[in-house]
């Protein structure tokens, strides 16, 4: 009796205690952290199998993939199965559980569920997976050392000039701050910046940024980007490191008028041009006709002229000759000249009146 009481005074002492430690077990180290979880039901499965994937410390209604990978998704999304994962949307309370079927990704183990939220601010969590009889391979060394993540929005810095209205090519700087969760100094590390345009890849072009970002250290990484010339609408501007695509922005270029109006001009001025150039040889032939004819009229009027001067030397002779006849002869018709022969009088018409009849 005694020992049955000594045991019912200190339950109540005990009941707390026990509840104190099996508070932590139900709520992940890290979710109490602030960031968000997933714990798997099973650490193994074969292809063709399923488990249950559950996390907390979500944003709430905020939509997720799921996705097994490989190589503990050092890739990025092309190391994982992408067309076996799943979507899930979390409560008001930032949980969720979801089943995923388990399927080999593309990328040998050592395997994670990878989870990350689709919109909003960005969020993930890995919790490691063994996919049973897939290959398992030792993890690809990174030749700088360091991984690299974004901390900040990145932005496009510069502006359009007045060459760039006439079709040269549009040139902007590239800012973004990154930082180091590798646990080794990352070294003149080379980046991937491509630019794409609609539905089309994008272009990758290499560039190597001089420095060095310590582990656990940040810093302001500016890279040129150059589109090629007379490119003009919406593009999207990538920049990848470690086989990873780190960030994505947006650039819209404007229509280079510029060329437009250069090829109105052109259209303008080409058919001026051909008609003043015909115009000219037009006028160059023209003078040397004009003078043939001028020649031609010339010679025409000297031989008029000597034909109408001998006329009149003749008839002046004429004139002079038929001076010395008396009257009435032949000769007087040169002194007359408005007579026409046909119109002058008759030198041998009678000039007396007819007598009458029966007259003398």
């Amino acid at each position: 009796m005694a020992a049955l009481a000594l045991c019912a005074a200190l339950a109540p002492g005990l009941w707390p205690a026990a509840g104190a430690q099996a508070a932590p077990r139900a709520v992940p180290h890290a979710a109490a952290d602030g960031k968000p979880v997933a714990q798997l039901s099973a650490k193994e499965a074969g292809k063709g199998g399923s488990l249950t994937v559950t996390g907390r410390g979500w944003r709430p209604k905020a939509l997720l993939t799921l996705l097994i990978c490989g190589q503990n998704m050092i890739g990025g999304s092309n190391s994982c199965a992408n067309g076996d994962g799943r979507a899930t949307t979390t409560d008001a309370h930032g949980a969720f559980r979801r089943k995923l079927p388990v399927a080999e990704p593309p990328k040998p183990c050592p395997c994670v569920v990878h989870v990350a939220t689709v919109t909003g601010a960005a969020a993930a969590a890995d919790a490691p997976f063994t996919v049973a009889g897939h290959p398992v391979a030792p993890l690809p060394r990174e030749a700088t050392g360091g991984r690299l993540a974004v901390l900040a929005q990145p932005r496009l810095a510069g502006s359009s000039g007045l060459l760039t209205w006439f079709g040269a090519p549009a040139q902007r700087e590239l800012t973004v701050t990154v930082g180091n969760l590798g646990p080794a100094p990352a070294r003149d590390p080379v980046f991937r910046v491509g630019t794409s345009h609609g539905v089309f890849a994008p272009k990758w072009e290499e560039q190597q940024w001089r420095g060095t970002i310590p582990a656990g250290k940040k810093a302001r990484i500016r890279l040129p980007v150059e589109l090629p010339a007379g490119a003009h609408g919406d593009y999207l501007v990538s920049l990848a490191y470690g086989g990873r695509t780190l960030v994505e922005q947006p650039w819209g270029v404007g229509r280079p008028w510029g060329v437009t109006l250069f090829w109105v001009l052109l259209c303008v001025v080409i058919p001026t041009a051909v008609f003043r150039i015909g115009t000219a040889l037009v006028d160059r032939v023209r003078p040397h006709r004009r003078d043939r004819s001028r020649r031609r009229s010339a010679g025409r009027g000297h031989a008029a002229g000597r034909l109408h001067g001998t006329r009149t030397h003749t008839k002046d002779r004429t004139a002079h000759d038929g001076s010395t006849d008396g009257p009435g002869t032949p000769g007087d018709s040169g002194g007359l000249p408005w007579f026409t022969p046909d119109t002058a009088p008759s030198t041998t018409t009678s000039t007396e009146r007819p007598t009458s009849k029966g007259s003398a």
